[in-house]
Formats: C-alpha cells, structure tokens, sequence
C-alpha cells in the first residue's frame, strides 16, 4: 500500500490545498494530511480545529484520513509507513525552498522520496495568511476556502476583530 504524507500549518486550509489533496489522493492508496503543531508558530486555529475543519472538507474522499503531529515531518512519515511526501508548488519562488526541504528529508530518511504538485492556476495566488487578512476584514472569502469553512474563518477571524 502507498502512503503518501501532505504535511502543513493549513491556517486555514484553502482550496488551493484542497486542489492538492484531491490530486494526490488519486497518486497513493492512502494519503494522510498532517496538520503540524508547530510551537515556534502561532496560529490563528487550534490544531484541533484546523483538524476538524479538514476532516469535514475532506470526509468525500475516502482514502484520506487528517492527524496532527508535532516534530520532523521525516518522524511522522516513519510513524505511519508512508513512503511519499506531497509538496504543493504555487510558483517558482517555492520550489528552491522546498527542494532544500526535499534533499534534506530524503538525507534523514531515504526512504522518502517528495512529489511536487503545482497548484492548478486559479490558486496560485492563494495562501493562507491572505485568506486570514481578507476574513479579519470581513472581506468574502468564499473564493478562497471551501465551502463547509466559511464561517468557521469569519467566527475565528472576523468577529474576534470586531471585539
């Protein structure tokens, strides 16, 4: 069985992720979404709530699970037998990071091997941190992140502003 690892902060996940995961889910058997507990970050979602969130995007598709984890990603690969890491490229600007990333882990564990996606072009603008600057404004953000997660954004976002 091929255990593929799409590793992330998905603060909050955006449908430039969820283009990721759908394609990659179709490239293993078994594709897990690890959501990183990363202590030197500060998130505006709970790694459980980021985990929710996920798990309600992605309940359709039935070869994906969502855990969080803390530490190397290289670890948590090992943990579960996987021998794929997903990477989503959105332009050139990422790929000489993450190909750094790649060698290393790959150094940690050769095992591994990464597959870069790139990102479908309607979201290659996309990330994260502006989906959280648009939804503290009470800018729309339904372009941006899937349906089901609307309102969890504005909720965490929008209104903790207005307070």
């Amino acid at each position: 069985m091929k255990t593929g690892i799409y590793a992330g902060s998905f603060d909050p996940i955006t449908l430039g992720h969820l283009d990721i995961v759908r394609r990659a889910s179709s490239l293993v058997d078994r594709l897990i979404i690890g959501v990183l507990n990363n202590s030197s970050k500060c998130p505006a979602f709970s790694v459980e709530e980021r985990v929710e969130m996920i798990s309600k995007v992605t309940r359709s598709i039935p070869n994906v699970s969502v855990e969080s984890f803390s530490g190397l990603t290289v670890e948590f690969a090992k943990q579960k037998e996987a021998r794929i890491l997903v990477r989503g490229l959105r332009a050139v600007t990422d790929f000489e990071y993450e190909l750094q990333i790649a060698q290393l882990n790959h150094k940690l564990h050769p095992g591994l091997d990464t597959i870069f996606l790139t990102t479908s072009v309607e979201y290659s603008y996309l990330s994260s941190s502006t989906v959280r600057e648009i939804a503290s404004y009470g800018g729309d953000i339904r372009d941006f992140v899937p349906e089901e997660v609307v309102q969890d954004v504005y909720d965490k976002l929008y209104r903790k502003k207005e307070n």
